[in-house]
């Protein structure tokens, strides 16, 4: 979940949860953090922003992530949190407890179709789990496969749009 340790300065969001909030290595995803405005996080700022518009061909999440590998966290002296896809889930790596999510973001498809109808089947685990689970604890809901995202990257669909 968001801390509310003031002491932190950048929560952010990630394809991949690897056992440490701490762990500056983590696969950032970009697509949702928390930002404490202070010194050091508009120094952050300012320097992805620069680096980013000097860097054709990359995306600002790839350009916040060669920043992170090269230190930028410590040189700033930043504390960063990198959020469980426990609470934080994505199409990149469920949760493992739908109970315990908070919010699911279409990571990791390839377009916006792709995106759309993967959604739609998670709104549907959503809306069985709900339906299920005040009457039967023992009731075990899973997320279904993500097969749009998934095919999404290969040559197997041609999917439209973004």
């Amino acid at each position: 979940m968001l801390g509310k340790n003031e002491t932190e300065d950048l929560q952010i969001s990630l394809d991949g949860y690897l056992g440490d909030p701490w762990l500056q290595s983590s696969p950032i995803n970009t697509g949702f953090y928390f930002v404490r405005s202070n010194k050091k996080t508009i120094s952050l700022y300012e320097k992805w922003y620069a680096q980013k518009d000097n860097s054709t061909g990359k995306k600002e999440q790839d350009v916040l992530s060669d920043l992170i590998k090269g230190g930028i966290i410590n040189q700033l002296g930043l504390r960063v949190r990198f959020l469980d896809t426990l609470y934080f889930s994505s199409f990149c790596q469920d949760s493992k407890d739908i109970r315990a999510v908070i919010t699911f973001h279409a990571a990791c498809c390839r377009s916006i179709t792709a995106k759309e109808r993967d959604l739609k089947v998670l709104l549907s685990d959503w809306k069985r789990f709900k339906k299920f689970q005040p009457n039967n604890s023992s009731q075990t809901t899973k997320w279904s496969t993500h097969t749009w995202c998934t095919q999404s990257w290969g040559n197997s669909l041609k999917v439209k749009g973004n």
